[in-house]
């Protein structure tokens, strides 16, 4: 694992033109970029209908402690951090407030209800073109998986919704008969599901007999995988070029380590509705000399960056297998590219009519 003892200020990129959207695509054409590592959070899935998190109307904004099967103290510790909901010192003791917060997050991956997002199928779209080094993904809701790369290129930071296991001992439980108890024991804050339990009941582990079942997510106070540690040291900083940071306020330690081991000459870019990261040595405005901001919903700004780079076919190649917001947002953003094309043409013929004559 790797740790600064001090925050680089960096140095600007050789050959970038400049510190916005066109100068990160021009670097990308023109070949000098030609490792990209990603670090993504909750925001690049809100195209999707997941609800990010930290963000007002997020789960933690609207957590109401007091329809959790909890203890008073339990329920002023969610209260006081909502964070606490899922963190290991709650569901230690008690399992129930973690399984009826995910319910629907459980049985809507079981049911595929959500698509991954035009910003997902940028990194595929990356790796189709052989520049795609690593993906670190925060986000548990697998909608990385869907996008076809390699598995080992995907790192998921804090686990994901895809597979269950036990929390106590460690052993897989099988993800299918996990998804048949959630529906059948663990009861529906929501109120959309009529078919569920009026109380929570344990789901045991199958090798350990303890009530330590729940998808393979890494709570808060638990260690992180292996493959993170280890991807950072075969990465950074040697090994990626352009670090592109989506949806994510970079608060979560150590997650939030990934833009700083790259070397000081990297050019970094950072999407987001505001600017993340200041604390950790992100410069802005004109104190940046290689960071980027790119303000806004992720799937806008990176539709913006692939109308740079001239890749809107490569994504309408994955249109279909888009959420619904990300498809509409990809033909906007064709449109105003084939606007600006004819645009060009015309004044391209203008221009040559006035030589000819």
């Amino acid at each position: 694992m790797f740790y600064y003892s001090r925050i680089p200020k960096g140095k600007a990129p050789p050959g970038l033109k400049s510190l916005d959207l066109p100068g990160v695509a021009d670097m990308i054409k023109t070949g000098k970029v030609k490792n990209i590592a990603f670090l993504t959070g909750a925001g690049v899935s809100v195209a999707a209908g997941i609800p990010d998190f930290r963000s007002a109307g997020g789960m933690y904004d609207t957590l109401r402690p007091n329809l959790l099967t909890a203890t008073e103290r339990q329920r002023m510790m969610m209260k006081a951090d909502p964070t606490s909901v899922v963190s290991w010192d709650v569901f230690a003791n008690n399992q129930f407030p973690y399984l009826e917060l995910r319910r629907p997050f459980i049985l809507g991956t079981a049911e595929r209800k959500w698509k991954p997002t035009l910003a997902h199928w940028f990194v595929k779209v990356c790796d189709d073109k052989k520049l795609l080094r690593r993906l670190y993904t925060q986000n548990i809701d697998g909608l990385d998986y869907p996008l076809q790369i390699d598995d080992d290129k995907i790192v998921p930071v804090h686990g994901t919704m895809g597979k269950a296991s036990c929390e106590f001992c460690g052993a897989e439980y099988p993800i299918d008969q996990f998804r048949k108890e959630v529906e059948a024991k663990v009861k529906d804050i929501y109120k959309t599901d009529q078919k569920a339990p009026k109380e929570s009941t344990n789901i045991l582990c199958l090798e350990c007999n303890m009530p330590g079942v729940k998808p393979s997510t890494v709570l808060y106070g638990r260690s992180l995988p292996d493959s993170f540690s280890d991807c950072l040291e075969k990465d950074f900083p040697k090994n990626v070029d352009l670090v592109i940071v989506m949806g994510t306020s970079l608060t979560v330690s150590p997650a939030n380590t990934v833009p700083l081991l790259a070397r000081e000459s990297c050019l970094r870019l950072v999407v987001n509705r505001e600017p993340v990261g200041q604390g950790l040595g992100i410069r802005y405005g004109s104190n940046a000399v290689r960071d980027v901001f790119g303000a806004g919903d992720c799937d806008d700004v990176i539709a913006k960056l692939a109308g740079e780079l001239g890749w809107l076919p490569e994504l309408k190649q994955y249109e279909s297998q888009m959420a619904k917001k990300s498809q509409e947002v990809l033909a906007k953003a064709i449109k105003v590219a084939e606007k600006g094309s004819s645009s060009e043409t015309k004044t391209s013929k203008r221009s040559s009519v006035h030589e000819s004559s």
